[in-house]
Protein backbone atom coordinates (compact mmCIF):
# COMPACT_ATOMS: atom_id res chain seq x y z
CA UNK A 1 0.00 0.00 0.00
CA UNK A 2 1.36 3.83 -1.23
CA UNK A 3 1.95 5.01 2.72
CA UNK A 4 4.10 1.63 3.52
CA UNK A 5 6.61 2.07 0.73
CA UNK A 6 9.91 3.62 0.86
CA UNK A 7 10.90 6.81 -0.49
CA UNK A 8 12.71 5.46 -3.37
CA UNK A 9 9.14 4.13 -5.23
CA UNK A 10 8.45 6.15 -7.77
CA UNK A 11 5.18 4.88 -8.96
CA UNK A 12 3.60 8.28 -7.35
CA UNK A 13 5.42 10.66 -9.12
CA UNK A 14 4.38 9.04 -12.53
CA UNK A 15 0.28 9.37 -11.35
CA UNK A 16 -1.16 12.07 -13.28
CA UNK A 17 -3.27 13.29 -10.76
CA UNK A 18 -1.67 13.76 -7.51
CA UNK A 19 -3.91 15.44 -5.07
CA UNK A 20 -7.62 15.96 -5.61
CA UNK A 21 -10.25 17.34 -3.49
CA UNK A 22 -13.61 16.42 -3.26
CA UNK A 23 -16.40 18.29 -1.82
CA UNK A 24 -13.86 19.10 1.28
CA UNK A 25 -15.32 21.26 3.85
CA UNK A 26 -13.60 22.45 7.22
CA UNK A 27 -15.28 24.03 10.24
CA UNK A 28 -13.97 24.99 13.28
CA UNK A 29 -15.95 25.76 17.15
CA UNK A 30 -19.42 25.31 16.95
CA UNK A 31 -22.65 27.32 17.06
CA UNK A 32 -22.30 31.46 16.92
CA UNK A 33 -18.13 30.48 17.57
CA UNK A 34 -18.98 28.67 14.66
CA UNK A 35 -15.63 29.38 11.55
CA UNK A 36 -16.29 27.62 8.05
CA UNK A 37 -12.65 27.57 7.21
CA UNK A 38 -13.23 26.04 3.61
CA UNK A 39 -16.86 25.43 2.20
CA UNK A 40 -17.10 22.54 -0.58
CA UNK A 41 -13.79 23.07 -2.63
CA UNK A 42 -13.04 20.92 -5.61
CA UNK A 43 -9.52 20.75 -6.65
CA UNK A 44 -7.28 18.71 -8.39
CA UNK A 45 -3.19 18.97 -8.62
CA UNK A 46 -1.55 16.95 -11.30
CA UNK A 47 1.92 15.48 -10.92
CA UNK A 48 4.96 17.84 -12.07
CA UNK A 49 2.98 21.20 -11.59
CA UNK A 50 3.58 24.09 -9.71
CA UNK A 51 0.29 25.67 -8.26
CA UNK A 52 0.07 28.86 -6.17
CA UNK A 53 -2.57 29.48 -3.67
CA UNK A 54 -3.23 32.79 -2.80
CA UNK A 55 -6.03 34.54 -0.86
CA UNK A 56 -6.46 37.20 1.97
CA UNK A 57 -6.04 36.17 5.34
CA UNK A 58 -8.75 33.54 6.54
CA UNK A 59 -9.72 32.76 3.31
CA UNK A 60 -9.27 29.11 3.43
CA UNK A 61 -5.70 28.55 1.81
CA UNK A 62 -3.31 27.43 5.11
CA UNK A 63 -6.51 25.37 6.14
CA UNK A 64 -6.37 23.74 2.56
CA UNK A 65 -2.53 23.28 2.44
CA UNK A 66 -2.67 22.07 6.39
CA UNK A 67 -5.07 19.15 4.51
CA UNK A 68 -3.02 18.29 1.81
CA UNK A 69 0.03 17.88 4.37
CA UNK A 70 -2.02 16.11 6.93
CA UNK A 71 -1.48 18.33 9.40
CA UNK A 72 -5.30 18.66 9.59
CA UNK A 73 -8.15 16.69 8.60
CA UNK A 74 -11.17 17.82 6.89
CA UNK A 75 -14.71 17.89 8.39
CA UNK A 76 -16.19 16.57 5.30
CA UNK A 77 -15.32 15.54 2.07
CA UNK A 78 -12.99 13.41 0.66
CA UNK A 79 -9.17 14.11 0.15
CA UNK A 80 -7.77 11.54 -2.50
CA UNK A 81 -3.85 11.61 -2.63
CA UNK A 82 -1.70 9.75 -5.57
CA UNK A 83 -5.79 7.94 -5.45
CA UNK A 84 -5.44 6.92 -2.15
CA UNK A 85 -8.57 8.09 0.47
CA UNK A 86 -6.32 9.75 3.00
CA UNK A 87 -9.36 9.18 5.09
CA UNK A 88 -9.29 6.02 4.78
CA UNK A 89 -5.58 5.90 7.05
CA UNK A 90 -4.83 4.98 10.31
CA UNK A 91 -2.21 7.18 12.15
CA UNK A 92 0.68 5.72 11.42
CA UNK A 93 -0.29 5.27 7.81
CA UNK A 94 -1.18 9.60 7.70
CA UNK A 95 2.71 9.55 9.39
CA UNK A 96 4.03 7.47 6.72
CA UNK A 97 2.83 9.34 3.75
CA UNK A 98 4.26 12.26 5.31
CA UNK A 99 7.68 10.66 5.73
CA UNK A 100 7.91 9.36 2.92
CA UNK A 101 5.99 11.69 0.15
CA UNK A 102 5.85 15.20 1.50
CA UNK A 103 8.64 17.67 1.87
CA UNK A 104 7.92 21.21 4.42
CA UNK A 105 9.07 24.65 3.56
CA UNK A 106 7.53 27.19 5.97
CA UNK A 107 8.29 31.02 6.49
CA UNK A 108 10.34 30.05 9.87
CA UNK A 109 12.98 27.78 8.82
CA UNK A 110 13.05 25.49 11.72
CA UNK A 111 16.57 24.27 12.00
CA UNK A 112 18.31 22.97 15.00
CA UNK A 113 20.31 25.62 16.45
CA UNK A 114 23.15 23.38 17.50
CA UNK A 115 23.63 21.19 14.81
CA UNK A 116 25.09 21.43 11.10
CA UNK A 117 23.15 22.50 7.79
CA UNK A 118 24.00 18.70 7.11
CA UNK A 119 23.03 17.06 10.22
CA UNK A 120 19.64 19.87 10.01
CA UNK A 121 19.24 17.89 6.18
CA UNK A 122 20.29 14.25 7.73
CA UNK A 123 17.24 14.42 9.95
CA UNK A 124 14.29 13.52 8.06
CA UNK A 125 16.32 10.35 6.86
CA UNK A 126 17.32 9.12 10.85
CA UNK A 127 13.34 8.84 10.66
CA UNK A 128 13.76 6.44 7.82
CA UNK A 129 15.82 4.27 9.50
CA UNK A 130 18.20 5.09 6.75
CA UNK A 131 22.55 3.90 7.53
CA UNK A 132 24.57 6.75 8.03
CA UNK A 133 26.74 6.22 4.55
CA UNK A 134 23.27 7.05 2.59
CA UNK A 135 21.98 9.48 4.69
CA UNK A 136 25.64 11.57 4.16
CA UNK A 137 25.52 11.17 0.20
CA UNK A 138 22.00 11.84 -0.05
CA UNK A 139 22.17 15.29 2.40
CA UNK A 140 25.54 16.61 0.20
CA UNK A 141 23.65 16.40 -2.72
CA UNK A 142 20.65 18.04 -1.23
CA UNK A 143 22.52 21.27 -0.20
CA UNK A 144 24.69 21.47 -3.31
CA UNK A 145 21.24 20.90 -4.88
CA UNK A 146 19.93 24.59 -3.37
CA UNK A 147 23.85 25.96 -3.56
CA UNK A 148 24.95 25.62 -0.30
CA UNK A 149 28.51 22.88 -1.54
CA UNK A 150 30.93 23.89 1.01
CA UNK A 151 28.39 25.15 3.83
CA UNK A 152 27.52 21.97 5.04
CA UNK A 153 29.62 21.77 8.37
CA UNK A 154 28.02 25.50 9.02
CA UNK A 155 25.67 25.89 11.89
CA UNK A 156 22.09 27.65 11.56
CA UNK A 157 24.01 30.96 13.37
CA UNK A 158 26.56 30.87 10.54
CA UNK A 159 24.17 31.24 7.64
CA UNK A 160 22.15 33.93 6.41
CA UNK A 161 18.66 34.16 6.57
CA UNK A 162 18.46 33.03 2.51
CA UNK A 163 21.11 30.50 3.41
CA UNK A 164 19.35 29.06 6.48
CA UNK A 165 15.96 28.90 4.09
CA UNK A 166 18.19 26.88 1.46
CA UNK A 167 19.05 24.20 4.06
CA UNK A 168 15.23 24.18 4.68
CA UNK A 169 14.55 23.29 1.35
CA UNK A 170 17.42 20.85 1.13
CA UNK A 171 16.00 19.11 4.46
CA UNK A 172 12.23 19.07 2.63
CA UNK A 173 13.70 17.83 -0.45
CA UNK A 174 16.02 14.76 0.79
CA UNK A 175 13.83 12.07 1.15
CA UNK A 176 12.92 12.59 -2.69
CA UNK A 177 9.34 13.70 -2.47
CA UNK A 178 6.32 13.86 -4.44
CA UNK A 179 5.17 17.00 -3.40
CA UNK A 180 6.74 19.86 -1.80
CA UNK A 181 4.68 22.10 0.28
CA UNK A 182 5.95 25.56 0.88
CA UNK A 183 4.10 27.82 2.97
CA UNK A 184 5.06 31.84 2.72
CA UNK A 185 8.56 30.09 2.08
CA UNK A 186 10.21 33.95 1.56
CA UNK A 187 7.84 35.48 3.95
CA UNK A 188 11.17 36.72 6.39
CA UNK A 189 13.33 37.39 3.70
CA UNK A 190 14.46 40.40 1.44
CA UNK A 191 13.83 40.69 -2.00
CA UNK A 192 17.13 39.52 -3.44
CA UNK A 193 16.99 36.62 -1.03
CA UNK A 194 13.64 36.18 -2.39
CA UNK A 195 14.33 35.48 -5.85
CA UNK A 196 16.93 33.04 -4.53
CA UNK A 197 14.64 31.08 -3.19
CA UNK A 198 11.96 30.97 -5.56
CA UNK A 199 14.51 30.16 -8.40
CA UNK A 200 15.34 27.00 -6.71
CA UNK A 201 11.65 26.05 -6.14
CA UNK A 202 11.21 26.66 -10.11
CA UNK A 203 14.01 24.52 -10.65
CA UNK A 204 13.30 22.24 -8.40
CA UNK A 205 9.67 21.69 -10.16
CA UNK A 206 11.07 22.17 -13.70
CA UNK A 207 14.50 20.37 -13.62
CA UNK A 208 13.60 17.72 -11.15
CA UNK A 209 9.85 17.47 -11.53
CA UNK A 210 8.74 17.92 -7.82
CA UNK A 211 5.42 19.48 -7.65
CA UNK A 212 5.25 22.38 -5.96
CA UNK A 213 2.21 23.79 -4.07
CA UNK A 214 3.06 27.11 -2.66
CA UNK A 215 0.66 29.34 -0.45
CA UNK A 216 1.38 33.16 -0.60
CA UNK A 217 -0.07 36.47 -0.87
CA UNK A 218 2.90 38.16 -2.88
CA UNK A 219 1.87 38.42 -6.64
CA UNK A 220 5.32 38.88 -7.75
CA UNK A 221 6.11 35.19 -5.97
CA UNK A 222 2.89 33.73 -7.63
CA UNK A 223 4.50 34.33 -11.07
CA UNK A 224 6.92 31.60 -10.70
CA UNK A 225 4.18 29.13 -10.59
CA UNK A 226 2.52 27.19 -13.81
CA UNK A 227 -0.99 27.44 -12.14
CA UNK A 228 -2.97 30.02 -9.88
CA UNK A 229 -5.99 29.22 -7.48
CA UNK A 230 -7.38 32.02 -5.72
CA UNK A 231 -9.49 31.57 -2.02
CA UNK A 232 -11.90 33.84 -0.81
CA UNK A 233 -14.08 33.35 1.85
CA UNK A 234 -12.95 29.38 2.27
CA UNK A 235 -13.74 28.81 -2.19
CA UNK A 236 -12.24 28.74 -4.46
CA UNK A 237 -12.78 32.08 -6.86
CA UNK A 238 -10.54 31.46 -9.61
CA UNK A 239 -8.39 28.40 -11.30
CA UNK A 240 -6.24 29.41 -13.79
CA UNK A 241 -2.93 28.47 -15.79
CA UNK A 242 -0.28 31.33 -15.00
CA UNK A 243 -0.55 33.07 -18.24
CA UNK A 244 2.80 35.37 -17.83
CA UNK A 245 5.45 32.31 -16.03
CA UNK A 246 8.67 33.53 -16.25
CA UNK A 247 8.23 37.07 -16.68
CA UNK A 248 9.06 37.85 -12.67
CA UNK A 249 9.16 40.85 -12.03
CA UNK A 250 11.12 41.68 -8.67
Amino acid sequence: MMPGETPQDTSVHRATELIEFREITKIYGAGEGEVRALQGIDLKILAGEFVAIMGPSGSGKSTAMNIVGCLDSPTSGQYLFSGNEVGTLDRDQRALLRRNYLGFVFQGYNLLARTSALENVELPLIYLGMSRSERRKLSYEALEKVGLKGREKHGPSQLSGGQQQRVAIARAIVTRPAILLADEPTGNLDTARSVEIMNILESLNKNDGITVLMVTHEPELAEYASRLVHFVDGRIESDVPNQVRGRHVF
